[in-house]
């Protein structure tokens, strides 16, 4: 069933101060079916507020410190529909109002990612994408130290649209549609999400109390002073670092700058790219460099182009021909800048690239497109560039967020929704815990349980997604730890009602953000059907749930093989045996009746077996549903 046609979206009207409701309860919201409405907000004290919705009338007072809250009864999915609420003589009309299914997603940046990051991939089927029944909403990034707060400071609803798409989350866009193709019911994605962030920041303050080692830095957060402080000091000696580096950047000084077509660069050293420089002649370097490159076109280009520089560690500034055409600030979103048409020219064009190293450990990520496109052509630029150093530089200092720090997010972006009903959660989180990733399955069980407090719903349905393959860089902490991240969370299904998503064959080796949001927000549809909407369907791939030691080969016996495995592949590889001394040893495998053997001619007594064990893993389990095994480790007996 489909629900009406898309109503003209105003803003509310005759809103004054003294009488508003919360930033939920904006035009577009969506509010989940099935159970009581709230609706809050702020008024004079002692101001009577009177809601309207659907015929139903509710009214309440508001407080001595001015919040107000009223209930309506449950509603069926429907709209748009317009809410009305009128206190102290003022009427506000909330328009464009949805019932449906309302969806948390949390966690950090590979939940927040863009649509706009996955068009090489779906470009063409979100590219006129419009749906008035999929909205979302971004919760600010807010962190408090103080306690729960009651309320959102800002936000709003956005459907999709072209213009609108490009910005939802790519993963929730994706499972939603997946949802709302399937049910035809609206769907609401509230976002509260924030890069970078470890488990414990999402976590409340007597949930953390429990493990000691939070104490100290919980309470140094709430010295406001000092932590004011800290945050300013920190931003100063950043901000004077980044400006003694353009004041002593030879390239920036030079007249003609480097940047320049007039400026002569012969005598510049050779260098190859990509590569990232962890070894003679630039490891550890810290400081700008320069690069420069011709490139010769054989035509004029209409239209403009776009030139794609992979990515590039840290930041970087883009010139082509003497035109400043892209520039950013750190590591990890791609590098892909559109050129104005004018700028290039048939035969000799020249492109200047200043990189920025904020604390060693630079480079051009390699396995990302380094080329030029065009229309009717592209040039590749991998190869041979030119390099001289700018300034070298003392490490920069790393920035300090405060939003990493424990508790400061549950307080300030989860409690603030407790009033506003839910169907379930989505949580993609887990990078920023591979430094230390023992113990982290008791912190993903008590964050369910808390939010689940939080809403009063023991059953809230909790899906989460197991971390992607990944091959960290050799100076990055958690390499080689991301499987034991992996087996903690895998461990955290035995808490009842939930579901995990493998992505083991979706990540990409040299990105910590890949692409692929449509085939994990998908998995995460089919297991939502299963668990919140009752569907009896294949929705997790096989989890590892025993050995068995048969023989000279230990045995795994699997839950979810719903219709078998299979090995994607000519051989089922990914399989460790441990030997008695402790040592681990590839393994021949075979699946037989529903289960795989694994045995090694050196090894008649094994002690364990492992599947899927490395940061960026060989995994070729599946079901014959098509979904992934998950990496794990099963000690025998």
């Amino acid at each position: 069933m489909r629900y009406g046609k898309r109503a003209h979206r105003r803003r509310m009207e005759d809103v004054v101060a003294e009488c508003v409701c919360s930033p939920l309860m904006s035009d577009g919201v969506v509010f989940q079916r099935g159970v009581p409405l709230r609706v809050w907000g702020r008024a004079r004290p002692g101001e009577r507020v009177e809601v309207r919705f659907r015929g139903h009338v509710a009214e309440g007072w508001a407080s001595p410190t001015g919040e107000w809250e009223v209930e309506l009864p449950p509603q069926d999915a429907g709209g748009p529909f317009s809410l009305e609420v009128r206190c102290g003589g003022v009427r506000q009309v909330v328009r464009d109002v949805l019932v449906g299914d309302v969806w948390l997603l949390g966690g950090q940046s590979n939940m927040e990612l863009p649509v706009r990051r996955t068009l090489d991939l779906f470009g063409e089927e979100v590219r006129d994408a419009r749906c008035p029944f999929i909205r979302e909403f971004v919760v600010p990034l807010r962190y408090h130290f103080h306690g729960p707060l009651c309320d959102l400071e800002g936000g709003s609803w956005k459907e999709v649209t072209p213009e609108t798409v490009l910005e939802f989350g790519a993963l929730g866009y994706f499972f939603a549609r997946h949802l709302y193709e399937r049910y035809g019911v609206p769907i609401g994605l509230v976002r509260a999400a924030a890069g970078g962030t470890p488990i414990e920041a999402w976590l409340a303050e007597e949930v953390l109390e429990a493990y000691g080692v939070y104490r100290e830095e919980l309470a140094r957060c709430k010295d406001d002073a000092s932590l004011r402080a800290l945050l300013a000091e920190n931003a100063r000696r950043i901000e004077q670092w980044h400006a003694e580096l353009s004041r002593a950047d030879e390239g920036l000084r030079s007249r003609p700058p480097w940047w320049s077509e007039e400026y002569d660069d012969r005598e510049w050293e050779e260098h190859l790219i990509p590569g990232v420089w962890d070894g003679p002649p630039l490891g550890g370097f810290c400081g700008s460099i320069w690069f420069r490159r011709e490139m010769l076109l054989p035509v004029s280009p209409e239209g403009g182009a776009l030139l794609r520089l992979g990515a590039i560690i840290d930041a970087d500034e883009v010139y082509v021909n003497g035109v400043a055409v892209g520039r950013t600030g750190y590591r990890y979103p791609p590098r892909t800048y559109p050129i104005p048409e004018g700028v290039l020219r048939k035969g000799r064009n020249l492109i200047a690239v200043r990189v920025v190293v904020h604390r060693g450990h630079g480079g051009w990520v390699p396995g990302k497109p380094y080329r030029l496109e065009y229309e009717g052509g592209r040039l590749e630029l991998s190869g041979v560039w030119k390099r001289r150093i700018g300034v070298e530089m003392p490490p920069c200092e790393e920035q300090i967020f405060p939003q990493y720090k424990p508790a400061g997010l549950y307080n300030g972006m989860i409690a603030p929704l407790r009033r506003f009903p839910i169907r379930g959660v989505l949580w993609y989180q887990g990078e920023s815990n591979t430094a230390r990733p023992h113990g982290y399955a008791a912190l993903l069980a008590d964050l369910i349980s808390l939010w689940r407090r939080t809403w009063g719903r023991d059953d809230l349905p909790f899906l989460y997604v197991q971390l992607a393959n990944f091959e960290p860089f050799p100076w990055e902490q958690g390499r080689g730890l991301w499987p034991v991240l992996r087996e903690e969370q895998r461990k955290a299904l035995r808490v009842p009602g939930t579901a995990m998503v493998v992505t083991i064959d979706v990540g990409e080796s040299n990105d910590l953000h890949p692409q692929d949001k449509k085939t994990v927000g998908e998995r995460l549809a089919l297991c939502a059907r299963a668990l919140s909407y009752g569907e009896e369907i294949t929705y997790q791939g096989p989890l590892a749930r025993e050995v068995v030691k048969e023989g000279d080969a230990l045995i795994v016996v699997f839950d979810h093989v719903d219709g078998g495995l299979l090995s994607k592949g000519d051989v089922l590889e990914g399989f460790e045996l441990r030997t008695p001394d402790g040592r681990w040893v590839h393994a021949q495998a075979t699946i037989v009746d529903g289960r795989v053997n694994v045995r090694h001619p050196e090894v008649p007594a094994p002690t364990a077996v492992r599947y899927a064990w490395a940061d960026d893993p060989v995994a070729s389990l599946y079901n014959r549903a098509g979904l992934p095994a998950s990496p794990f480790v099963l000690e025998l007996g």
